[in-house]
């Protein structure tokens, strides 16, 4: 397997960051099964560091649609931070940066779950 995935609590917003390859097969699943199972830990705000992923194809795109989806209808939040050149390319040709809170850095990004919290209470 091609990736590797360092869970880690901030407050309570969980962060995984994620180095490697998002791609079909082991990699891709291994992603969605991550998130199932922070969600079944009762984690409700997740946030995705891929500073550390090079590459993501098609089936690795859908796991994280997949996986901001099962998030959403658990009434969490899923977001990105630091993508990489060619994950943000991939993020704007295929239009998901208007689906995905994306930051460019780590404190912005955990101001914005409180702020995305305090808009739907």
């Amino acid at each position: 397997m091609n990736i590797t995935m360092n869970p880690r609590q901030v407050g309570d917003v969980k962060i995984v960051d994620i180095t490697g390859r998002i791609e079909l097969g082991q990699e891709s699943a291994a992603v969605r099964n991550l998130v199932g199972d922070l969600l079944n830990e009762g984690h409700k705000k997740i946030l995705l560091n891929l500073a550390g992923v090079d590459y993501i194809d098609s089936s690795g795109v859908g796991a994280l649609v997949s996986a901001f989806s099962t998030v959403h209808k658990a009434g969490g939040q899923l977001k990105l931070l630091n993508l990489t050149d060619k994950v943000g390319d991939l993020m704007e040709v295929t239009k998901l940066y208007t689906v995905f809170d994306i930051a460019t850095d780590e404190e912005t990004a955990l101001k914005s779950f409180d702020q995305s919290s305090a808009a739907t209470a």
